[in-house]
């Protein structure tokens, strides 16, 4: 089933809900909002996810694998019940930069593992990073997340489609929702290049000229392969970005 989600930076609870509500008026299409849990501001996932409820009916928080102590009950099953939210997205979670914050050895599998015993009736979804590796190291990682109870994936953002229909043929039968991400600077694709080993086509350009023809181009792979795709709009105008093509 093509669904189609944006992933939005909970800066606070008033940036949030400025751009809910332009998602909401300008692409009615977007059902689903996905929320990271970025330690460097002081609204989490889950919170963000409940203001996004309001509006919208599919909401999924990312959980960060190291800050959960598996020796203990999962601590948000009360929380999801209240705020509706059936979905989450489990990723391994960068160690904080304050190490005065506590974080555990716990594992993504580990973590999904814990949730599908936990919470019942949550759907987990896990991450592929095509960069991480080799692709057959990370269709394994795929698989052991598969049966630790994952039952759908967020790709890293993708920037080149012929990786993405590798990758789709590869990953038959498996939900996935394929990341899209501009990158608006010659500083943003170096960080993509060095930090995390992406892959660019020779045509790539940072302007949103490129960028909005590569998005349709993703939605479009997404609808004739019946997947679903979210975009990741990073230090640009969402409207701008998406405007026409959603």
């Amino acid at each position: 089933m093509h669904k189609i989600s944006i992933e939005l930076v909970p800066r606070n609870v008033e940036a949030l809900g400025h751009e809910l509500h332009q998602v909401r008026e300008y692409f009615p299409t977007i059902d689903t909002i996905n929320i990271p849990d970025l330690l460097k501001f002081p609204l989490r996932s889950w919170a963000a996810c409940g203001q996004a409820r309001e509006l919208f009916p599919h909401t999924i928080p990312h959980l960060r694998a190291i800050d959960f102590d598996l020796t203990k009950p999962f601590p948000l099953t009360e929380t999801f019940a209240q705020q509706g939210i059936d979905c989450a997205l489990v990723i391994a979670g960068d160690q904080p930069q304050d190490m005065s914050r506590r974080v555990f050895r716990t594992s993504s599998i580990e973590l999904i593992r814990a949730l599908k015993e936990q919470v019942p009736g949550l759907k987990v979804y896990a991450g592929i990073d095509p960069y991480r590796t080799g692709i057959k190291d990370e269709l394994d990682y795929v698989k052991r997340k598969l049966d630790a109870g994952a039952e759908g994936f967020f790709t890293q953002p993708f920037f080149d489609l012929r990786l993405m229909e590798i990758y789709r043929d590869l990953l038959t039968g498996i939900e996935v929702f394929w990341g899209v991400s501009p990158v608006m600077s010659v500083r943003s694709k170096d960080y993509w290049d060095n930090l995390n080993n992406a892959i660019f086509p020779p045509d790539f350009a940072p302007t949103l000229e490129w960028n909005r023809n590569f998005a349709r181009q993703a939605l479009e792979f997404t609808e004739k392969s019946g997947s679903s795709l979210y975009f990741m709009p990073i230090r640009v105008d969402l409207v701008s970005y998406l405007e026409g093509i959603l």
